[in-house]
């Protein structure tokens, strides 16, 4: 049963610059292919994504395009690089978006996010990465979809180094590993969401 994944790069760098979060996604994506998930990537600087929380903050803002991608996948890869500790200021318009999702619900009365699987990928050259998973992973909950066991995968480099992820010449085994457990426990629980979506708030 095929599924298919979203993924959100909340680099600060618009396109065709190259980004470590990107690699990180396209590592994530590619271990999820291997479960039958068929995934997409948007980089969300290249879109006019409003500030504001609810789904359309009228005209011009791409956010509703963007919401509908969301709403058809099954797994939702939210990516970021680390900065002064923090996500980037991308990834936490996205959380602020998504805050809309809160009131919202699907034809049978569920949260309009409760089918779908939340994972997490940090890259970065300073401490931060545990507190993001944490902080991103508490907002997705929140907004109702799903965190699998072992969703998050990230790296740090060394402080003050100037080495990006996308500069090293070959992925750290513990990131490798990681990103395989994420992409099987991701598809799993998506897969049982699909066939046994939670029950219907009464």
């Amino acid at each position: 049963m095929s599924l298919s994944a979203v993924a959100l790069n909340c680099t600060l760098s618009p396109s065709p610059t190259e980004s470590s979060t990107q690699l990180m996604i396209d590592q994530v994506l590619a271990a999820l292919a291997e479960h039958d998930v068929v995934g997409e990537t948007i980089r969300v600087v290249d879109h006019d994504v409003r500030p504001g929380v609810q789904k359309d903050m009228g005209e011009g803002d791409a956010w509703p395009a963007l919401r509908a991608r969301l709403l058809g996948a099954d797994i939702v890869l939210l990516a970021t690089p680390t900065w002064v500790g923090h996500a980037s200021s991308v990834a936490q318009r996205v959380l602020e978006r998504l805050d809309a999702e809160i009131g919202e619900t699907d034809d049978e009365g569920r949260p309009s996010m409760a089918t779908k699987v939340a994972v997490v990928a940090v890259v970065g050259n300073e401490d931060g990465a545990h507190k993001i998973v944490a902080d991103v992973f508490q907002a997705l909950n929140d907004i109702g979809l799903s965190v699998p066991s072992q969703g998050s995968v990230y790296w740090n480099g060394e402080a003050m180094s100037g080495v990006d992820y996308k500069d090293l010449d070959s992925t750290p085994e513990p990131v490798a590993s990681t990103t395989k457990t994420l992409a099987a426990n991701a598809a799993h629980l998506a897969r049982v969401l699909r066939e046994s979506p939670y029950p219907v708030p009464s």
